[in-house]
């Protein structure tokens, strides 16, 4: 993108503009606050200069509701330390919920139960089965405070669990059952759960993976847990030999029960998410009810431009920050759409023909799965009726150029895509979308509101117009409230407060243009610093992955402050590829449109790239290891999912040679 003319892919018309929800805001906000902006730029000025008013406004906008009112909006502006709506009592469960009628809450396909179904939940039902399981949660014990945790797919019942979890002021978190044992265990084993929520297993990509041996296994490592519930998702009737103290699923919801929503403080713990672990523990990252519920009324209604009329999707599993997110849908009053299974299954229309079945509003994905479409060559709009389509997000990693031009040439010229970046650890985007503004190729549109959101050079100094460190200078409701067994706050502080005191820094690098618009470049931890010029990795990879003989790739820079080391590429080549025949084109396409010092010292195929268990590729630690830090030592073999990948770069490390040619 640098140096490169910015092509414009998409603006919004007037009536777009007209019917937007942030729109109706900015409407209440003359009506009610005497405030009138001219642009989206002065808005989130003022929303980031007047948070305290900006926080209020959103509260009153959206109607929350609370059984004793805040006593004020914020403590004090300090970061870590700040702390919002104090004296205030709510329960997120209860906004959630608050539709109680026919009107489809949740529409849910997978593979498990067959990809010619789809299930569809009422409000009005959802409701009721979260009474009952409220119901059944508490006659096991379960009490305010007390942690339940859920090894489930992207299921109705995973939404249902939560949200009785959430009324009762439990505290709720999830693991995929893709997830090994281990990394279960790393990450329940800490927050002592009373109670277990499991399925006996799950199916993708026409494979059915059992996980009852393993479900035992976690069993025997949680000396807290009182109680077992298990939902049949494979079978019927599924064998249950040396599970113990095991209740089901159909009990919980055959139990009769009141909805109520146990009031609790703004800040009291609602779920429990995790870092990636890949170099040590995963640390417990809590969020509060207060400041998710008002965080996502903002980014789902003024951002996503979401409410009642929608139908809200994004390809995720539960133990991706984005289920969360998108369970939030709920809180607009959207039908959220689920989606367990490979999208790859039978074939990549898969999502899309779920997206026209469903009449599918808003289509949220991965990066790499938009860039799997356009490698692919696939046109979903050319063979799907996708008409009710109003705009496909993207996030989990930089959507190059080349993926923003595919969703307008395959799927709709008239949609935009919605670029955004964030976090696990505010479960929200903080680089946004917004229905009132252009949409260029390769970027992401606005700093979301109430976000201040800077690009910081290495002095401190904001910088516009040229690559920076991604930070945060006021505080947000959505960070965390603590870290789980972190009493003294010092690994809060260590994670985003050492390296610019009383500043976010979030670990990516980001440029932010004269206009607010910004270019994610990848983490900033595994920059590449070739002859004093640092790049992030996003630009390298999307230089290779335009070849078609390569299907990922990683790039590891061994250089240290004041000394320049080897660059490395690792590539996966496709079904019939040779090395020795892609190299020296890789190379030039390198030395051309990045620079000369940008051209791997060595390139090495590997058979497959170790990537973290939500899918992101693990820079650091393979840096490490080929420094010579044993693997074992270097990342967590449980946060990956494929950890025999690092016998590759282990085998390089000492010498030994790690697939093929230099």
């Amino acid at each position: 993108m640098k140096g490169a003319s910015r092509r414009l892919l998409w603006e919004p018309g007037e009536e777009t503009k007209a019917s937007a929800r942030i729109t109706g805001y900015l409407r209440w906000l003359a009506e009610t606050r005497g405030l009138r902006f001219g642009s989206y730029g002065e808005l989130w000025a003022w929303s980031t200069t007047q948070i305290e008013d900006f926080w209020r406004s959103i509260w009153d906008h959206f109607d929350v509701r609370a059984s004793r009112p805040p006593e004020r909006v914020l403590s004090g502006r300090t970061m870590p330390g700040a702390h919002w709506f104090p004296g205030a009592e709510l329960n997120y469960a209860e906004h959630a919920l608050r539709r109680r009628d026919h009107h489809p809450a949740i529409v849910s396909r997978s593979e498990a139960r067959g990809l010619d179904r789809l299930e569809t939940v009422s409000a009005a039902a959802l409701a009721e089965r979260v009474a009952s399981v409220r119901s059944g949660l508490s006659a096991l014990g379960v009490r305010r405070g007390d942690r339940v945790a859920a090894y489930v797919p992207n299921i109705p019942e995973a939404v249902v669990a939560f949200l009785a979890t959430a009324s009762l002021g439990a505290i709720w978190s999830a693991c995929s059952p893709d997830f090994g044992t281990r990394a279960v265990v790393d990450r329940f084993q800490q927050i002592e759960p009373r109670v277990l929520l499991t399925v006996d297993g799950y199916r993708y990509g026409g494979r059915d993976f059992p996980r009852l041996e393993e479900v035992a296994r976690i069993q025997s490592a949680l000396p807290t847990l009182e109680a077992t519930v298990l939902i049949p998702y494979l079978s019927d009737r599924p064998s249950t030999t040396g599970l113990r103290d095991l209740h089901r699923w159909e009990d919980l919801l055959a139990a009769p029960g009141e909805l109520a929503f146990e009031p609790v403080p703004f800040e009291h713990p609602l779920w429990i998410l995790y870092s990636s672990g890949t170099t040590g523990l995963p640390k417990g990252i809590v969020h509060g009810h207060g400041g998710i519920l008002l965080e996502h009324l903002k980014s789902l209604a003024l951002h996503q431009d979401l409410g009642s009329g929608d139908r809200f999707f994004w390809y995720t599993t539960t133990g991706w920050m984005m289920w969360n997110y998108l369970v939030g849908g709920l809180l607009v009053g959207a039908t959220i759409l689920l989606y367990d299974g490979s999208p790859a299954q039978p074939d990549l229309y898969a999502l899309w023909r779920f997206a026209e079945e469903t009449g599918m509003t808003y289509f949220g994905t991965s990066a790499p799965y938009l860039h799997s479409c356009l490698k692919a060559g696939i046109e979903p709009g050319r063979h799907l009726d996708l008409g009710r389509l109003r705009a496909v997000g993207s996030t989990g990693a930089p959507l190059t150029p080349e993926g923003f031009e595919w969703v307008g040439r395959a799927v709709r010229r008239d949609l935009p895509v919605a670029s955004v970046s964030g976090g696990t650890d505010l479960c929200t985007a903080f680089v946004q979308s917004c229905p009132l503004l252009p949409v260029h190729s390769g970027e992401l549109q606005c700093m979301a509101l109430g976000a201040r959101v800077e690009a910081y050079s290495p002095e401190g100094e904001p910088v516009v117009g040229k690559m920076g460190e991604l930070v945060i200078t006021e505080p947000m409701p959505s960070m965390p409230v603590f870290f789980w067994n972190d009493p003294d706050g010092r690994r809060y502080r260590e994670s985003y407060f050492e390296v610019f005191p009383g500043v976010w820094r979030h670990g990516d690098w980001i440029e932010i243009k004269p206009d607010g618009a910004s270019i994610i470049y990848g983490r900033s931890d595994a920059t590449l610093n070739r002859g004093g010029v640092r790049m992030g990795t996003s630009e390298f990879y999307r230089v290779v992955e335009e070849f078609p003989q390569v299907v990922d790739s990683l790039v590891v820079d061994l250089s240290e402050p004041g000394r320049e080391g080897r660059l490395i590429l690792f590539v996966v080549l496709a079904p019939g590829a040779s090395l020795e025949e892609v190299r020296p084109r890789l190379h030039e396409a390198l030395r051309r449109q990045l620079s000369p010092r940008h051209v791997p010292d060595e390139t090495h195929a590997v058979p497959e790239i170790p990537r973290t268990l939500n899918g992101k590729r693990i820079e650091v630690p393979i840096k490490r290891i080929l420094s010579g830090v044993p693997p074992e030592r270097a990342v967590s073999a449980g946060a990956i999912t494929n950890p025999a990948a690092l016998a590759h770069f282990a085998a390089l490390a000492t010498g030994r040679e790690a697939g093929a040619g230099r």
